[in-house]
């Protein structure tokens, strides 16, 4: 990694407001974290360094870092949000179109028991959820199968371990003409293990 040197410390433009205790408290338990992400405690690490009298340049090598202009943009975003400047923002690529309130309504449609004859499935799967939730009054009319799979994901939930069962031997299907139709295995008992 190639650093650039600066001879003299540049005029610092938004010098870091003082902290508050908590403040501090804050950034120096996020310092020395072993498991918070490395570019909060990489932040947490420069604000503490410029708060203790060190240059911007000084505090983006202590961080890890090479570019000054990159700690004054934290110190302005604490000065601005204080403890929140730690967490990054949304890097780069297309802007995030489904925040918690869609992703609490896609949980709260996959957690619902599916309506056989609204639904047309005894069980959800990516592609039936997505059909409810994008025919629902207060649904998403473009919500995609991979979002619906990433915010399950992100909950914490596998559609496999997590998947509603139906009836074995017993399904209802829909016909052309007629509406549904249950159809039985006679079967189904002897294949069973």
């Amino acid at each position: 990694m190639i650093c650039r040197e600066w001879i003299m410390s540049r005029h610092q433009k938004d010098p870091l407001r003082a902290l508050s205790a908590e403040e501090r408290e804050e950034l120096t338990r996020l310092s020395s974290s072993q498991s918070a992400p490395a570019a909060q405690v990489a932040r947490a690490t420069a604000l503490l360094a410029v708060a203790d009298g060190q240059s911007y340049l000084a505090a983006a090598r202590r961080a890890g870092r090479c570019d000054n202009d990159t700690v004054a943009a934290w110190v302005a975003r604490f000065n601005c949000e204080g403890s929140a400047a730690v967490m990054p923002r949304h890097g780069g690529g297309p802007s995030i179109r489904y925040g918690a309130a869609e992703q609490r309504r896609i949980l709260a449609e996959a957690q619902r028991a599916p309506d056989r004859a609204r639904d047309g499935t005894a069980i959800w799967s990516l592609s039936t959820l997505q059909c409810a939730l994008r025919q629902a009054e207060d649904g998403l009319p473009r919500v995609s199968t991979y979002t619906i799979w990433q915010t399950l994901h992100a909950a914490g939930l596998s559609w496999q371990q997590s998947r509603t069962w139906c009836a074995t031997g017993t399904a209802v299907r829909k016909r052309k003409q007629g509406g549904a139709v249950v159809v039985r295995d006679p079967d189904a008992a002897g294949k069973k293990p």
